[in-house]
């Protein structure tokens, strides 16, 4: 079992994607830093369009997440309603 991780800027931008992230993904772990938030999780990590639009009541396009991230960990699988971090074998 490998890790995937995103790191994402600490404001007040990614608090409501943070806490969509831990909602889709019961095994992710949160490391809070000064400037940045780290979520890791075991072999996959999804992020949901809806699930984040409920977060911050109002339509999301995934990729306004590259706004505030600052690095991540595992192969993308993206289309316009989920962005997963997974390794591929």
């Amino acid at each position: 079992m490998s890790n995937v991780f995103i790191a994402l800027q600490a404001n007040e931008e990614t608090r409501p994607v943070v806490e969509a992230i831990v909602a889709d993904n019961p095994l992710a772990r949160i490391e809070h830093q000064p400037a940045m938030v780290r979520i890791e999780a075991p072999d996959r990590l999804t992020i949901r369009r809806d699930t984040v639009e409920a977060q911050i009541g109002r339509a999301y396009d995934l990729q306004e997440l590259h706004i505030n991230l600052i690095t991540l960990s595992g192969n993308v699988d993206e289309d316009e309603d989920t962005l997963s971090l997974v390794w591929h074998g």
